[in-house]
């Protein structure tokens, strides 16, 4: 096994694709930190850096770096990208996707949200069908895979432990997510929730972006659409989607048609 598979993550500036960090990138490590870096940032390509190799949750970074060294069987010759997965797709996106959390052995080994699991298997084929992604498979970051007027981030950046990030883990998080929507509200007019966990805490995101939030908030479920009015006066559609994990779609809470024509009303809303 080669020293890059041994190292208990990626550093950044090592030429992994599509890593935007290098080693002067400035690191948050606790919750006042990530604010201050997520509000500084110059940039879309500084914050995606700066998202990259946050450490300021003391549990989801052992937890990221322990999954990077031990891996599953499979991918035990593979490096492991082992940090934050941060935002990815078009820099200036029509429809922003936004889910839970990377995989332990999905984007925090691939280093892109939601490649290399089974969530992603039925997530990207279901926008290569409706015309938002160039190909239907997501199984590494060099694949070539290129998403149309489309970009995705999670609510939570590291791999949690069973897929459960605590509460003051998601709060300390939320900022990155926070600017990221600021930044291209100039150009997103539907947002799609994948879970109820996203659902919930889109809500502050958008709000912090100026965005007016209705009250209460809109209940979370399969195709549930709330209209709301943006800062510079253009509406924006919120959109639920079931999450297409293995439970959802074994179960057939979720199917492919259910995805489709999901994907096929925010890309109607998206004007795409």
């Amino acid at each position: 096994m080669s020293d890059a598979a041994n190292a208990p993550y990626v550093p950044p500036g090592t030429g992994w694709p599509d890593d935007l960090a290098d080693p002067g990138t400035p690191v948050a490590h606790d919750a006042g930190e990530v604010a201050s870096l997520a509000a500084s940032a110059a940039s879309l390509h500084e914050l995606v850096a700066r998202q990259s190799v946050c450490r300021a949750c003391d549990r989801l970074v052992a937890w990221r770096e322990k999954v990077a060294v031990e891996r599953r069987r499979m991918f035990a010759d593979e490096p492991y990208w082992g940090r934050p997965v941060p935002g990815w797709g078009d820099p200036d996106p029509k429809i922003m996707v936004v889910g839970l959390a990377p995989a332990a052995h999905g984007g925090n080994r691939t280093g892109r949200i939601f490649t290399g699991d089974r969530s992603g298997d039925w997530l990207f084929a279901s926008l290569y069908r409706v015309g938002l992604a160039n190909q239907p498979t997501s199984v590494r970051a060099d694949d070539g895979l290129r998403l149309i007027g489309t970009r995705m981030a999670a609510t939570v950046r590291c791999a949690p432990p069973d897929n459960k990030p605590t509460p003051g883990e998601r709060d300390t998080c939320l900022p990155w997510l926070a600017r990221e929507i600021a930044d291209v509200a100039p150009s997103v007019r539907c947002v799609v929730c994948l879970g109820g966990f996203a659902w919930q805490n889109v809500w502050p995101v958008l709000k912090d972006a100026g965005y007016e939030i209705p009250r209460p908030r809109p209940k979370f479920g399969h195709g549930a659409e709330v209209e709301i009015a943006g800062p510079d006066g253009v509406s924006l559609t919120v959109l639920g989607c079931y999450h297409p994990s293995q439970q959802n779609t074994f179960t057939g809470r979720v199917t492919e048609t259910m995805l489709d024509a999901l994907f096929t009303r925010a890309k109607t809303l998206a004007e795409i």
